[in-house]
């Protein structure tokens, strides 16, 4: 391990409260659940605590939101990808985007013979495979394009769901805007949780799918966490959930600690800045968290992450592996975890700080005691299983 490859920057936060227009609140976050609730598959993930983990570490709890069961999809993105799709087919087809379902939106589409929109979007695999898995829900079309280098398990897993998809010869910001430009040219709709200049209400719908996952995870725990790990990739699910923890809470939110990969750290570089401007990473930004390969922030998480997260942590591919290797193998009395690349670089910090001695200071510095509840999202299974093979088996 590395420890040099650890770099934090903090905000010194003040109290305040979300402004009213806000749309990460517990309101926006009952409107998804309740449309997702409608779909089919739908079922709360479960949220697993490792009480012999946490004596071991040191603090009183740590908790897992395990989004390897959602939808058969194996990550948590199908919660964004369908709520923004779901919004869009209910308002092209006239019923109210305040409260729609499955049910009225397949419905409506029969009647009205309402013509068949493309939806295109560019991911290294899982928020592809969301995006395909709703589109043929709603017996719609799916366009994706994949950055070089994804897995081809990956792209195979979204072509069984009827997407054209494909694998380009460049990074994950560049394939971006490549299907920007082919949604463009094609009528197609651009699906992304990232943004663009006049490109923020779908990004900000897909997130506001997200605080579905929060939601969940907040009543499946008895007492709130005191302390919540976030991975970012363009920081729109971070955004989302740090915001919906602010909403919650208010001044009495837990600590939010933001981690990304060293090869694509945009929100660890925009922290350490902190100068108004987004600041993005070039190059290949090749890490094993695929998921978090992304070298230039969403503009609407960021501005929630620049006012309700209080650490940001740039960390190596061996935390990530790490995080892999302790939820896979866990103490006896503790459940398993398949956690991938991409869903374990919370808890690998969480674990790192706790355990060893060189993060002494970053632990202090996080605010992590006895009393810490800990609460981290694994927000992938088992992605690419032949690259998590090696990973957890060390071969």
């Amino acid at each position: 391990m590395q420890f040099s490859s650890i770099q934090a920057v903090s905000l010194a936060q003040k109290p305040c409260a979300v402004p009213k227009k806000f749309p990460f609140t517990a309101e926006a976050a009952a409107k998804a659940i309740r449309f997702h609730q409608t779909l089919p598959e739908y079922a709360p993930t479960p949220l697993r605590t490792l009480p012999q983990l946490a004596q071991t570490l040191g603090v009183a709890e740590i908790s897992v939101k395990d989004e390897s069961q959602r939808f058969g999809l194996n990550a948590f993105k199908g919660l964004g990808g369908s709520y923004a799709i779901g919004r869009i087919l209910a308002e092209r087809l006239g019923l109210s985007t305040e409260d729609f379902t499955f049910e009225q939106i397949t419905y409506a589409l029969k009647a009205q013979k309402a013509e068949t929109l493309t939806f295109v979007t560019a991911t290294d695999g899982n928020h592809g495979r969301s995006v395909a898995w709703t589109a043929k829900l709603f017996g719609q079309r799916s366009v994706v394009f994949m950055p070089k280098g994804s897995a081809l398990e990956r792209l195979e897993n979204i072509r069984k769901l009827g997407a054209e998809a494909s694998i380009t010869d460049w990074n994950y910001d560049d394939t971006v805007r490549f299907a920007a430009n082919y949604a463009a040219a094609h009528n197609g709709i651009l699906l992304q949780d990232t943004t663009m200049p006049g490109y923020e209400e779908i990004p900000t719908h897909i997130m506001q799918g997200y605080l579905t996952m929060a939601q969940e995870a907040l009543d499946q725990m008895k007492t709130p966490p005191t302390h919540v790990f976030l991975q970012a990739g363009v920081g729109a699910m971070a955004g989302a959930v740090a915001g919906y923890l602010a909403a919650r809470f208010g001044e009495r939110r837990p600590v939010v600690t933001i981690v990304e990969p060293n090869a694509a750290d945009c929100i660890f570089r925009t922290a350490a800045a902190h100068d108004g401007q987004l600041h993005r990473v070039g190059g290949s930004l090749f890490t094993i968290m695929a998921g978090l390969a992304c070298g230039e922030p969403c503009a609407v998480g960021w501005q929630v992450l620049s006012q309700y997260a209080d650490h940001f942590v740039s960390v190596p591919d061996d935390i990530a592996k790490l995080g892999m290797r302790v939820l896979g193998a866990p103490l006896p009395g503790d459940p398993r975890i398949i956690s991938g690349e991409s869903g374990a670089a919370g808890l690998g910090l969480a674990f790192a700080v706790l355990n060893f001695s060189e993060l002494a200071s970053l632990k202090q510095r996080l605010g992590l005691t006895a009393d810490s509840r800990i609460l981290c999202f694994s927000t992938e299974g088992a992605t690419d299983r032949s690259n998590y093979k090696k990973i957890v088996w060390g071969i």
